[in-house]
């Protein structure tokens, strides 16, 4: 395949910003020289006929080489974002324009690769487990059936037990390969959503409510409601949530009066399966979803320690 030229971005400027130049000297000289031959008037006239020709055609090749690339580039970048079918750029102007259009590109295919090789590896494990697990419960309820002495009616409680564990574990795999992929695009405050983050037993205080956040109400239920109920789990009673609007985008904190996390345990609460909780039920898959719903958002969640309780920052980049 034949390589085209494309020109440089430093080119095309110099070229354009010497054009500009030469149309003012052609301007002058021709004046000077036409002028007394067809009058001033109709010599500035023509003059200001064929320069407005030279810039139409200067301002059509701008337009061609940098406007429309950079244009067709942002649309796809928005196509991608949204999850549409993204039409590839045809034309990439000067040769800068061709290297970053080629590398944004290639990004969004690595990142479409990425998430399908993810969903196809959770839909393979989900539905190679999914059998085996089905088998097990109806062994387990063939055998509930029957006369069992205490000790195996025990056994057969635990074997009962894990498997509704395994499919637990399974959905909080989906949930959070769909918490990859699901946006909620638009924007809410703590006002808005307030009526919606109650949980019983926990007192919530909420500040800064007009603050607007880049994210759709139902989305930031979702994000803070796995927020409370883990305060609440961890035998909390009261949680402030903040919202501020910084030069760099906004910030909520969220911090509680419960017994907090350990120094040990810390580096491990957004790890995918990590919970304290194994016993009483927990997937350890909350704070990996609220992880992976606020990257498809431009958020980031962190903990930071805390005098009392746990205290976790979620910061929106603008």
């Amino acid at each position: 395949m034949t390589r085209r030229w494309r020109p440089s971005l430093g080119f095309v400027l110099g070229g354009a910003l010497l054009a500009t130049l030469g149309f003012a000297f052609f301007g002058l000289v021709a004046l000077r020289y036409l002028g007394p031959v067809i009058g001033f008037r109709a010599a500035a006239l023509l003059l200001a006929g064929v320069i407005l020709v030279l810039t139409g055609a200067l301002g059509w090749l701008l337009v061609r080489l940098l406007l429309r690339p950079i244009t067709a580039l942002e649309q796809f970048a928005a196509q991608v974002a949204d999850g549409a079918a993204a039409t590839v750029p045809r034309h990439f102007g000067t040769a800068e324009l061709h290297r970053t259009a080629r590398a944004v590109i290639a990004m969004a295919d690595t990142l479409r690769d990425r998430a399908a090789t993810i969903r196809s590896f959770t839909d393979h494990v989900t539905h190679e487990i999914k059998t085996p697990v089905s088998a097990i419960r109806a062994g387990a309820e063939l055998l509930g059936d029957g006369t069992l002495a205490p000790q195996d009616r025990a056994i057969l409680a635990q074997i009962d037990g894990a498997r509704q564990q395994i499919e637990t574990q399974l959905q909080a795999l989906r949930d959070a390969a769909q918490a990859r992929e699901v946006r909620y695009l638009g924007q809410t405050s703590l006002g808005v959503i307030a009526a919606r983050l109650t949980v019983p037993g926990l007192d919530l205080q909420l500040s800064g409510s007009d603050v607007a956040l880049p994210m759709a109400g139902e989305g930031l239920v979702v994000v803070l409601s796995h927020l409370l109920r883990n305060a609440a789990e961890q035998g909390a009673g009261k949680v402030a949530i903040s919202a501020a609007a910084l030069p760099a985008g906004q910030r909520l904190t969220v911090a509680d009066d419960g017994p907090g996390i350990s120094a040990g345990n810390a580096g491990q609460v957004f790890d995918p399966f990590f919970t304290t909780r194994r016993a009483a039920g927990g997937t350890g898959m909350g704070l990996s979803i609220v992880r992976n719903m606020l990257a498809a958002h431009r958020g980031t969640i962190t903990l930071h320690p805390s005098p009392q309780g746990a205290l976790f920052q979620i910061d929106f980049r603008a």
